[in-house]
Parts: structure tokens; sequence; C-alpha cells
């Protein structure tokens, strides 16, 4: 809350929990409630008539937003909040939802957008980026808009998506409200100042009437603090849940390849609850030995205090909790640059040299580039500069709530590996494989995925499409169907490296084989074979019946990797479709498309 608030301290942490922890469907509930109380306000101040013609006159803002996890929706909705507030009426689209045709009369435009891999929009944006690099888009002279964009600097085509649509409105002659933001992984402070800069600019060029009374603000609030609002939870990715650890399982057998573990979670008494498709938030540290060798390479006092976003700690402290000393991106580079004398670093950073910059960043952290390039007589507040938040990091839930009452599972792979000289291990994959012991508790929340959801007809055919890890949500699918009862049909392909280290959840899955739950279960482990074999080929073998379950109605899930397996389950599916549909590849394609569009086809890929 700003200070200048008219809540009082209690109202506004009040306020606060209540916002953090709202789903979609809450959100509308909220808005309904205080139109109730806006309308009660006014009558109550005599103003009826004049509201009425406020609401005729109120000018029309339409926010668009491309959203994977929902965090582009998250700053969307948020957006919208803000510019009702200020007296805008306000449509808020999804990017698929939208209807091209309105574009050349919406006037003022407002879009948040993800950026999904190496540059690709989310799948609910593509059809309408399509569009609008296309030769059906419209002229804009006279349209006003604004653009943020959310992504993640260790990527080379960081916010693309975002960078995309600003260029792009921009050439069809709209003018841009405010300057594109483009936000990092820490988004909510750049994403407030763009909703602060953006309605800014909307209200001095719409100059709308004022949509609530003088002295509103305080009777709304107070309101929502104390009459009849939605229960919701406290817990949320800014306040996350200790959550008692119950299990913790090695899956991967002797021998394996691979390190996957099953971890177990008690959300006992905290409210939470969540839906298959949805995603587990962990809140994690950096590892000690790291945090003590890049702290002693910097000749830093560790004892030393520092102010972090929202507290002071200890400088190691906050390199153990607060910030990401291990991911390498441009974005450091270039700040720390600038603290040293190194010309080959400044030269990595030249125009020309992307090829070998890219090459570098791959398998080094922040320590290798402390040694390699010191630093000398830096201040602890001086490299704080160059490091981001540490994130949470968000594991796919891969268990069902109504078969699991009170509990939370997640699939773990941990990451460890050797690179250039030195041991290497995944922040989060590690923190929890070695230290989320039975008994201990660690902070975790509920992300909610809205564009990963079962069909709400239990009737429909699913297809599930996990390699590795990517299982997990669709052992969270399963359960949630037998508990409920669904009698839809259900389709696993599965793969990994070995049949008999790497089969995971094995006994589970034969197990709703045989009770019926599962009704085809389809593998591929590329290991065991003299030539590799995975999940797409898999795929294409049993084609017919695939195409036969689209054309049931069947909705198609993919989870996993999102640069190689991804891209080629969809071009299997495109080929699957032309083969088995008698369609021409465009018309292969487009089918695909539609499924998206309908969201029959859906996926949660990193």
């Amino acid at each position: 809350m700003q200070e200048t608030t008219p809540l009082t301290p209690q109202q506004a942490q009040l306020l606060s929990q209540l916002v953090d922890g709202l789903t979609t469907e809450q959100m509308a509930w909220v808005k309904g409630f205080l139109a109730g109380v806006s309308h009660s306000v006014k009558q109550a101040a005599g103003a009826a008539p004049a509201a009425t013609a406020s609401a005729a006159a109120a000018p029309q803002l339409t926010i668009l937003y491309g959203s994977q996890t929902g965090h582009a929706q998250e700053v969307a909705e948020h957006a919208k909040a803000r510019a009702v507030a200020a007296g805008f009426k306000v449509d808020l689209f999804a990017m698929g939802d939208y209807k091209p045709a309105r574009l050349k009369n919406d006037k003022l435009l407002l879009l948040a957008v993800s950026t999904q891999g190496e540059g690709d929009p989310p799948d609910d944006a593509r059809d309408f980026h399509e569009f609008l690099h296309g030769p059906k888009a419209p002229k804009l002279e006279g349209t006003r808009f604004a653009v943020i964009g959310l992504g993640d600097s260790s990527y080379e085509k960081f916010c693309q998506a975002g960078k995309d649509f600003d260029a792009r409105l921009a050439a069809l002659g709209a003018e841009r409200l405010v300057a594109r933001v483009d936000s990092d992984v820490d988004y909510d402070g750049p994403a407030e100042r763009w909703i602060d800069e953006a309605v800014g600019a909307l209200k001095r060029v719409a100059a709308p009437a004022s949509a609530t009374p003088a002295g509103a603000d305080s009777a709304y609030s107070l309101a929502l603090a104390t009459a009849g609002a939605p229960a919701v939870t406290a817990y949320s990715r800014k306040n996350p849940f200790e959550a008692t650890v119950i299990e913790n399982v090695k899956l991967s057998g002797r021998g394996s390849s691979k390190e996957v573990h099953h971890i177990e979670f008690s959300l006992e008494g905290s409210g939470l609850t969540y839906e298959p498709g949805d995603a587990l938030g962990v809140v994690v540290k950096n590892d000690e030995k790291l945090v003590d060798e890049l702290i002693g390479t910097l000749e830093l006092d560790p004892a030393a205090t520092t102010t972090t976003q929202d507290s002071t700690l200890t400088l190691r402290d906050a390199f153990l909790r607060a910030y990401d000393i291990t991911t390498l991106s441009r974005a450091f580079l270039e700040k720390y640059a600038a603290l040293t004398d190194a010309a080959e670093l400044k030269s990595l950073l030249a125009t020309g040299n992307e090829a070998a910059l890219r090459e570098y960043l791959y398998g080094r952290d922040v320590l290798d580039v402390v040694r390699q390039f010191p630093a000398r007589k830096v201040k602890a507040a001086e490299f704080v500069g160059t490091l981001r938040t540490l994130q949470p990091r968000l594991y796919s839930i891969a268990s069902s709530l109504n078969a699991n009452p009170d509990a939370v599972h997640i699939t773990v792979g941990a990451v460890r590996y050797e690179s250039h000289g030195r041991r290497r291990a995944g922040v989060a994959s590690t923190f929890l494989a070695d230290l989320a012991r039975e008994g201990e508790t660690l902070p975790v929340y509920i992300e909610s995925n809205r564009n990963f959801k079962l069909p709400s007809d239990t009737n429909a055919p699913v297809i599930m499409v996990g390699p590795g890890t990517g299982i997990a949500p669709f052992r969270a699918f399963i359960e949630e169907r037998q508990a409920t009862d669904a009698p839809g049909k259900n389709w696993l392909f599965f793969g990994d490296r070995n049949f008999r280290t790497d089969f995971l959840y094995q006994r589970e899955w034969q197990r709703y084989v045989k009770d019926g739950a599962l009704h085809n279960i389809d593998l591929a482990f590329s290991r065991d074979t003299e030539e590799k074999v995975y999940v797409q080929q898999r795929m294409r073998e049993k084609g017919k019946e695939l195409y036969g379950w689209l054309q049931e109605g069947a909705h198609l899930y993919v989870c996993g990797d999102a640069d190689q397996m991804a891209r080629d389950v969809n071009t299997a599916l495109i080929d699957i479709v032309a083969e088995h549909g008698g369609l021409a590849a465009d018309a292969a394609a487009e089918y695909v498309k539609t499924l998206q569009r309908e969201k029959r086809y859906q996926r949660d890929v990193y």
C-alpha cells in the first residue's frame, strides 16, 4: 500500500492479503461486490443520477493479455482494477478470446504478454500475434496503447513477444501512451510502476469522469474487510505457508542416469486448495557452500548488512535467500562489467559477439564470472545491485486434492552436473531432493495454471503426453478422474531413458490399467533400443486411433521440455491429422490451431 492510502494499517493489510489470494472467479465476485458497494455509497450521497451519467460517459479501455502460467493475466487484472477506479469502462480479454475485428475500433489498448521458450508468444496469444503481423491487420491511426512484457533475462530473446507487439502496433500507426516495459522474473515492482504510468497517461488523454466519489475508496476497503467478502486464504507467493514434508521418496531405480524424487507436503491448516494442472511454488535457498565461496572471492564481510526489497539482512543471508547467484544473463554481465576493467568481458557484450556470449553463458554461474574477472574493492551494495531477486520455483502438482485431502505432491528431477571444472547443482531441485526430509517445513504456495485444466465435460476423452517429470500433472489428472468417477477415456504417452530404472510411478500406472481408469498407455524408452524412440514416434504409430479420439472430442495435453519435445510433438500431431484426416498440411495445421482455440490442446512446457 502507498503511504497516501486512507486505510488504517489493519485495513490495508487485510486488503493486501485478500488481493494476493484471489482466484479469477473470486476476483469476478469481488468486482460485483464492489459495484454494489459503489452503488450504495453513491445513493447515500444522493448522487445516483450523476453516477448514471458518469457511467454513460466513461471512456472505453480494452486490456489484452497473453499468459501461459497466469502472471500476465494477473498484471492485466490489476491494471483493470486500477483503470475502473480511475473512471474507465474496461473490457478484459485473453488474446485467444479477443475478436480481431474489434481492433480498429478499440482506441485505448493495454497489453500484458509473457514470452515462452526462445521468443515465442504464449499459446493463447499466437493467433492474435499472427493476425497482427499479417496482411489483414488494420491501420491503427488514432489508437493509443501501452505494452508490458514478462520474461526471463537469462534467455537471449528476453521479452521478445512484448517487443513484437509493441513494435507492430506502432508500425500500424498506433501511438504509445508510455514506453514499453520489459520485466524480468521479479515483475511485481515494474508491473506496478507500468500500471501507474499507463493509467496516468490514459487519464490525461481521455480525461474520464471520476468513477468514485470522494471518500468512497475508504468505504470500499472497509466494507471489503468486514462485510461478507469471499473466504480466501492469506497464503500466497508473497506470504507462503510453511508446509511439513510428509514423504521424500526416490523414484528412479538403482543405476539410473537420473535422480527423480516424489515429495509430499501437508497443507493441513493452510486453507490452500488447488486443481489438477496447477503448480506448487517452493521458496528455495542457494547452496551455503556456493554463497561462502562467492563472498570470499569478492572479499566482502558476510556479517555486513544490506537492504533487499523488503528487509535488511546480513550479506550472507541475502545471498542465501534473496538473490539469484547462479543464473547468468546478459543483464548481469552488463552491470558487472561496469564494476571492472575487464576488456575481455566488455568485448563479449559488444554488438556482433552474440554467438560468443551465448557460448560463454552456457554452464557458468556468477562465481565463475567473479573469479575470472575480479572487481577490485567492490562494495557490497554495488555488487548486490548487479543481481536479480531469487525467485520461487514452480513444480507441476502431481496429486489430486480429492484423492489426497490436505496434501500436495510434486515430482522433482535433481539436477547435478559438472561444467568448466566445477560440480554444479540445480538450486531448487537439489534443495528439495537433499533437504526435504520428513518432518521438516518448507515455504510453499499454490500457483493456479488457468491454461492447463481437465475438461469440464467428464465424458470427454483425455490424451496425455508427458515424458520424464512431465508425467507429474497427469498423475494428478488420473487421480482426479478416478476420484470423481469421470467416465471419459484416458490415454497416456510416457517416455524416459530406461524401462527398468526410469518408469516413474510404474506400479500406479499398472494399477490404473488393471482398474480400467487408464484405457491406453504407450511407452517410449529411448536408451533401451539401438535406435532412440521418443513419445512422438509412439504417437505416429497410433496415429489412426489418436485421430479417432480427437474426432470424438478428446482433449490433448502436453507437459515437459519446450525446446525440443513440445515442438516435435506438435509436428507429429499435425502430421497425424493430415494423414488420417485426409487434409493438406495447411488444413491440418489449422485443425490443430482450432484445438488450441477450443482449449482442447493445452501445453504446460518449460
